[in-house]
């Protein structure tokens, strides 16, 4: 069965809406990775809707949500499961955690120790916890959708290079215009939305649509494309350690997302630079004195894309791409 793009993605987009307002872009950057199969860090100030959007994201998708509030004294165990002994049978009993659902919300995962987040990164990374030398699988699809605030440092753990390449993207929800907070004033009086907020689609839709993503057609000059963007965010000056193969590949099934929500079979150099922030500024490590500076990783991530020459791609009737013309963009 295919799905149809524009019925799913205005369903769940829509549905987001109603307890969401103005954000329909950084829905649709989060939908995106969700369709890509990968997890999203949302970093933005306290109040400004991260929960909700992961809350609401989950609903919408027919997913089943958790969330853990990460703390300084949560122990890995607490996330992924513990076995538990049973004097009756004399034997362990796998207890599993709540990172066994559909989405996890890690909220405020640089509160907890780095022994605490790396708990998350098998689970991230191939989609099972090991306990005690036995492996579980967890269900698909499998989203992680973690919060941090970008500007408190007391009490907080910076996360690590290879928690943070774990995450396919990295997001800013934002504050609302004048105009949008009026309007969730008026929105929110009453009961809250996000209580009565039904599903609009199914997991068997949602690991359908993902199929359907990863086969979205992408030239091989559009490949060169990414990879020449990845390659020169490891060549800037200002970059201590740029952006490895993974970080290719999840430009690409970002930029394939995009072009599937649009009702394209095939990806333009439009996708790629769209989704070129939000994958690509997060993995960036930057030297000491760019860090002194205040320079932003995605001011990097800027130059990298006006520095890399654009592919020019006649479009064929099949929706594939060829015969393609560098051109500086």
């Amino acid at each position: 069965m295919t799905i149809q793009t524009s019925t799913f993605a205005s369903r769940v987009l829509d549905n987001v809406a109603r307890v969401l307002v103005g954000k329909d872009e950084v829905t649709r950057q989060a939908l995106a990775g969700v369709l890509a199969g990968g997890h999203v860090l949302l970093e933005d100030a306290p109040g400004t809707g991260k929960t909700m959007l992961a809350r609401a994201l989950a609903a919408s998708l027919g997913l089943t949500f958790r969330r853990v509030q990460f703390t300084p004294d949560l122990l890995p165990g607490d996330v992924t499961g513990v076995s538990v002994y049973r004097p009756a049978t004399g034997e362990f009993d796998f207890v599993p955690g709540p990172i066994f659902t559909g989405v996890l919300l890690a909220d405020e995962i640089n509160r907890a120790t780095p022994k605490t987040q790396s708990a998350l990164l098998e689970a991230m990374g191939e989609g099972q916890v090991t306990e005690s030398g036995v492996t579980h699988r967890l269900a698909s699809p499998f989203v992680v959708i973690a919060t941090q605030n970008p500007v408190e440092h007391e009490g907080t753990y910076r996360l690590p290079e290879a928690q943070l390449d774990r995450f396919l993207l990295r997001l800013s929800v934002g504050y609302p215009t004048l105009e949008e907070e009026v309007r969730l004033l008026d929105r929110l009086q009453g009961e809250h939305p996000i209580h009565t907020l039904g599903a609009v689609t199914t997991p068997a839709e949602l690991l359908q649509a993902q199929a359907q993503v990863r086969e979205v057609f992408v030239s091989g000059d559009l490949r060169r494309y990414i990879a020449g963007l990845v390659r020169r965010t490891r060549e800037h000056p200002v970059v201590a350690l740029g952006g490895g193969p993974r970080a290719s590949l999840a430009l690409q099934g970002v930029a394939q997302a995009f072009a599937w929500l649009e009702g394209r079979q095939f990806v333009t150099p439009d996708d790629v630079q769209r989704a070129a922030p939000g994958v690509l500024a997060h993995r960036l490590s930057l030297n000491i004195e760019a860090r002194l500076q205040g320079h932003p990783a995605e001011r990097v991530v800027q130059d990298v894309l006006k520095a890399e020459p654009v592919p020019v791609e006649n479009q064929q009737h099949e929706g594939q791409t060829t015969a393609p013309v560098s051109a500086r963009g």
